[in-house]
């Protein structure tokens, strides 16, 4: 069962957890939200419900089920990605039946699970810093370990919440110095 350490801002004030199994987070923050004397602007039931759908489109994503993770995910009008094999960001997502599919063939067999490192609640913001711990068959590469540090920022829409941002990048185990110089040179 994947670990769960949230940091939830709201205002000036901060709200830690300890690391707990994902479970057990879920049942304390749901009995949370019975507790909350005032009506937050971003609640943590959003919280949970979009913490709960962003493990689903990860694991749809990595298994080639596109027609699962386009229905699970919606994009905010601006949104930017920062992918995980580098480059620029990208902006706004082509959700058409072909490229779709085109991702379907290029990401298959695979699932995952979410750590969720922090969590900002602010308004109509929600930030989630996290590692997708993930395996798949990637291009012509056979199933292995395809794990990310993720960060995504979440914008209300009257009662719908957009992903605005995704930053992913595959450096979840340390690498050196000479390893990160190679890295920013292009190497």
């Amino acid at each position: 069962m994947p670990l769960f350490k949230s940091q939830t801002v709201r205002g000036d004030t901060v709200h830690e957890a300890a690391t707990l199994s994902r479970r057990a987070a879920l049942a304390m923050a749901v009995a949370a939200t019975g507790r909350v004397a005032h009506a937050a602007p971003a609640s943590d039931a959003a919280l949970l419900g979009i913490i709960h759908r962003t493990e689903q489109q990860a694991a749809a994503f990595m298994a080639g089920d596109m027609t699962r993770w386009a229905n699970l995910i919606r994009l905010d009008d601006d949104f930017t990605l920062m992918q995980p094999f580098g480059g620029s960001a990208s902006h706004g997502f082509d959700d058409s039946p072909e490229h779709l599919a085109e991702l379907a063939r290029f990401f298959r067999n695979g699932g995952g699970t979410l750590e969720v490192e922090k969590s900002y609640v602010s308004g109509d913001l929600i930030v989630l810093v996290m590692i997708e711990r993930q395996h798949g068959e990637v291009g012509s590469l056979p199933d292995q370990n395809w794990s990310l540090r993720v960060t995504q920022v979440y914008r209300r829409h009257g009662s719908e919440w957009r992903l605005a941002h995704r930053h992913a990048d595959p450096l979840v185990g340390k690498i050196s110095l000479e390893r990160a110089a190679a890295l920013a040179r292009g190497e």
